[in-house]
C-alpha cells in the first residue's frame, strides 16, 4: 500500500480537518514507518495464532466489589431537578 500526499488531504477532507503542507509531509512520513512495520510483521510465520497483547507485561487486575449499599426512589432523584417530563429529568437539547 503506497500513501501520497493527495490522498492524506482527501482523507483529511472527509474527516473535516485540515494541515499545512509541512503537517501533511511529517503525517506522511509517519505513515511511511507504520507501513513498513506492519509489512514486517505481516511476513512473520502464523502471526494469525499469536494472541494480541493489551499491555506487555502481565499484571493482575484487582476490582472492588459492586456491592449495592443505598437505593435512590424515583421521587427522591427527581424532587430537586428544575424541569421533569414523563417521569424524566428534562435537560436542554445538546447537538
Amino acid at each position: 500500500m503506497n500513501i501520497n500526499i493527495s490522498d492524506l488531504k482527501d482523507y483529511a477532507h472527509k474527516l473535516m480537518f485540515d494541515m499545512n503542507d509541512l503537517e501533511y509531509e511529517t503525517l506522511l512520513k509517519e505513515f511511511d514507518v507504520v507501513l513498513k512495520q506492519m509489512d514486517i510483521i505481516s511476513k512473520f510465520d502464523n502471526i494469525d495464532k499469536i494472541e494480541p497483547m493489551v499491555l506487555p507485561f502481565p499484571i493482575e487486575v484487582k476490582l472492588r466489589s459492586d456491592d449495592l449499599i443505598e437505593v435512590l426512589t424515583r421521587e427522591d432523584v427527581l424532587k430537586n431537578a428544575k424541569e421533569i417530563e414523563n417521569d424524566q429529568v428534562k435537560v436542554p437539547r445538546v447537538v
